[in-house]
């Protein structure tokens, strides 16, 4: 099926103009994966995009996999819910003094628990620390992933800064984190 997508480019241009979200179970705990991994990553990337045709790094090696992952300018963050992972950012510095949030997302059996401006509250602080100095913290979402993304980055204080539509030919349905494991879609908790 083609479908016109649009992805919307966001930004923060000073930690002041981050809207914290302030509430977070006290279950929560979040983690930086301090050894590049492959496993994981791939692992919390279909997990968490699987519902929404997140298929850009489908096709990735492990070796692939290990040359995104194991760089200074990247960091994975984890974050658990009673030790369960539920959702992880990416962030990559850049040499225009950017950090972009690359990944960003919660599990399925996570969303709409208020975890996920959490997260981004969390991802956006340590953007600004990753690689001083940060000019802006950058991300972009598209009209493709979980329907809540664009009001929780709006919420927190990113500004848009473009958008562009596309036409893109996609299966019929998202592949999913678990093909043929029959798992329901949507929230689980």
């Amino acid at each position: 099926m083609t479908v016109l997508v649009r992805t919307t480019h966001l930004e923060l241009r000073s930690p002041d103009a981050l809207r914290p979200s302030l509430t977070a179970p006290p279950d929560v705990v979040l983690l930086r994966a301090g050894v590049p991994s492959p496993e994981l990553n791939r692992y919390l990337y279909t997990s968490v995009g699987g519902d929404w045709y997140w298929r850009d790094r489908l096709p990735w090696t492990w070796a692939d996999w290990m040359e995104w992952l194991d760089r200074a300018e990247l960091e994975t963050w984890v974050l658990y819910r009673s030790g369960t992972p539920a959702g992880y950012f990416e962030l990559e510095a850049r040499a225009d003094d950017t950090v972009e949030i690359v990944c960003f997302g919660l599990l399925p059996g996570f969303t709409g628990t208020g975890l996920g401006g959490h997260l981004l509250t969390q991802a956006a602080h340590r953007a600004w620390r990753l690689r001083p100095p940060v000019a802006r913290v950058c991300v972009h979402t598209c009209t493709l992933d979980h329907p809540g993304a664009l009001a929780n980055y709006l919420a927190r204080g990113f500004t848009v800064t473009r958008e562009v539509e596309t036409a893109m030919t996609l299966p019929e349905h998202p592949p999913g984190a678990w093909p043929g494991a029959d798992r329901p879609t949507g929230r689980s908790r």
